[in-house]
This record gives C-alpha cells, sequence and structure tokens, in this order.
C-alpha cells in the first residue's frame, strides 16, 4: 500500500503541523510551494532543509520538479553532457542523505499548460482547466525544430547514463506524464503521453529504479483504465500524484477527488495490490476553496486536507 505525503514548504509554517496532525509525515519538496524555478541543489542545502524536516517529526521523500535537468538535456543539444554529470551528483548527494525518489518530467520548451485558472465547481470552489484551441498562436518555439524521435533519443541517452547512478545511490527515478499528455503542445513533441511510450520508456533500462510518477489525472485524460493501467505497470511506479479530470488531453477540467469520472476506490484497490508500500502519494491539483485567493492554483491547503481524509478513507475501506 502506498504512503500518504503532502507537498510541503521548505521552510516550517503551520502546513508542516497540519500535516503531522493528519498523520502524514512524508514530505515533497516542490517548485511551486518554494516560490521560485529552483532547480539546483548544493548538498549543504539539501541537508539542511533534510535536518530541518527530520527534527520536526517529517521525512523528506521526494524532490519534485525542482530537479537539476536542462533542455539542453532534454532536446539532445551540445552541452548535454556536462549538464548529465551535474545530474548524476544530485543523485548520489540525494543518495547520501536518504533521499528516495526524484519525479522528473521530459516537457522540453513548453511546460505543464493550463488556459485556465478559475473554472468554477462544486460550492464555487475553483479549479484549472486546459483549451487546445486557447494554445494556438504566437511565436515558433525553438524545440518545436525536434522530432519525436529525437526527443525520445535524447531521453534514452539520459536515462542510459543515469539511471546506473541512481541504482547505486538507491534513488528511486518517476517520469511525469506530459501535462497535457499530447502528441504536441504549440508543434514541441512530446513523448511520455501514453501507455505504450510509457512501455517503450520503461524498456529503455530494465530497472525499479527507471520507474513512472503516476499521476492520475494525466493518465486517466491519455483515456485509459486507471485501475488496470496501474497493475500494468506495478512495481515501476515510483511516485503517485492522486488526483482526477473531467475531458481528454484537448480539453479538460480538474475535478474534486471524490466528483471525477474514475473509479477511485477500484484505483486505491489497485494501489494496494500492485504497488510497493513504500511508495509515497501525494493528492494534486486540488480545489481552490473558500478563505483561499487562487494565488497558487491547484497548491493551496484545504483542498489537500480534504483530498488526505478521503485518501485514508478509500485505504481504510479496503
Amino acid at each position: 500500500m502506498v504512503r500518504p505525503a503532502l507537498v510541503l514548504p521548505p521552510e516550517p509554517d503551520e502546513r508542516w503541523d497540519l500535516a503531522k496532525q493528519m498523520g502524514v509525515t512524508d514530505a515533497v519538496i516542490h517548485p511551486l510551494e518554494i516560490g521560485t524555478d529552483k532547480t539546483t541543489w548544493t548538498y549543504d542545502e539539501l541537508r539542511q532543509l533534510q535536518n530541518w524536516l527530520e527534527s520536526a517529526g517529517l521525512e523528506f521523500s521526494v524532490l519534485e520538479g525542482s530537479v537539476p535537468l536542462t533542455d539542453q538535456i532534454r532536446l539532445g543539444l551540445d552541452g548535454r553532457d556536462e549538464d548529465i554529470e551535474d545530474f548524476k551528483q544530485f543523485l548520489r548527494n540525494c543518495g547520501e542523505l536518504g533521499i528516495s525518489t526524484v519525479c522528473y518530467d521530459w516537457m522540453a520548451g513548453v511546460r505543464w499548460a493550463r488556459t485556465e485558472a478559475h473554472v468554477e465547481t462544486r460550492g464555487n470552489a475553483l479549479t484549472t482547466g486546459y483549451d487546445n484551441a486557447k494554445m494556438q498562436g504566437g511565436p515558433t518555439v525553438p524545440a518545436s525544430e525536434k522530432s519525436h524521435d529525437e526527443i525520445f533519443e535524447a531521453l534514452a541517452y539520459f536515462l542510459e547514463e543515469v539511471v546506473p547512478v541512481a541504482e547505486d545511490a538507491g534513488v528511486r527515478l518517476g517520469l511525469h506524464p506530459d501535462d497535457p499528455p499530447r502528441d504536441s503542445v504549440r508543434n514541441v513533441p512530446r513523448v511520455a503521453n501514453s501507455v505504450e511510450n510509457y512501455e517503450r520508456i520503461l524498456n529503455v533500462v530494465e530497472s525499479e529504479y527507471n520507474g513512472v510518477t503516476f499521476c492520475q489525472g494525466n493518465f486517466a485524460a491519455m483515456g485509459v483504465d486507471i485501475p488496470a493501467t496501474i497493475r500494468r505497470f506495478g512495481d515501476r511506479i515510483n511516485f503517485v500524484h492522486f488526483r482526477d479530470v473531467n475531458g481528454d488531453a484537448d480539453r479538460f477540467v480538474e475535478t474534486w477527488h471524490d466528483a471525477g469520472p474514475t473509479d477511485m476506490h477500484a484505483a486505491m484497490a489497485a494501489y494496494d495490490e500492485a504497488v510497493d508500500e513504500d511508495v509515497p502519494m501525494r493528492p494534486d491539483h486540488v480545489p481552490t476553496m473558500a478563505g483561499e485567493d487562487n494565488s497558487n492554483p491547484g497548491y493551496h491547503t484545504k483542498g489537500r486536507l480534504f483530498a488526505i481524509g478521503y485518501m485514508r478513507g478509500l485505504s481504510d475501506s479496503l
């Protein structure tokens, strides 16, 4: 069975206390809580944050998004080898400190895309949405000059270089799906956008350390059977984002965790059956609730409290 986790800020505030009050001790450090686009961590910075979390009774379990992965690497450009060496040292540092999971993505040129941040849902809560029609136009994105094959080859090159280091360090890698999981966004090719492509990626290096961040909302937007896909990937799932969407990769909106089209109880049963018990699962893209200003859509506190309670209820019902 997976373990509940929460994205927490890198310095103590009430969210650290709220996590512990809910019985959640696994901390996920994410740039949306850091408030910057920080990607470079020295060993001492990681050590300081780990010490701080541990002294408060929390475990630094996942470093997500905020990792030293450049578009030189993602696009196979000159200079990638030097950048990959930096990533290898980052993994060694994480391993020495006991940070067990690193979540990364392969979205070059255009990152996570949302076109709406004030979609009203139950009780006038606000969620985010995506409409591909609203992403059209604008200047050419340089990354669009690459082909799907070139971007996949760059990913394969990266995995062949870094997975052996991750194994030695004891740090599990989890590739996050393209968000949205389209064939391209603004004409930039994407490759982590289907079950078949994921199987091809996992086959590059057969190792539990070359794994998946199973972001349910993205897999739902792919149109797959969520419980069946969880079982399909099984022990290659190294991190979970528990969320749901209405729609598909062309047009979707985020939902309350208990109000989307996915059978969340069946999904939780699949995790219980197929995924290692030490895999962290965090709620993702929660609604902005009454009293919150929607300045950080998807990442305010009240919706996460609701989601953790819902996740615990599903788990206990098993």
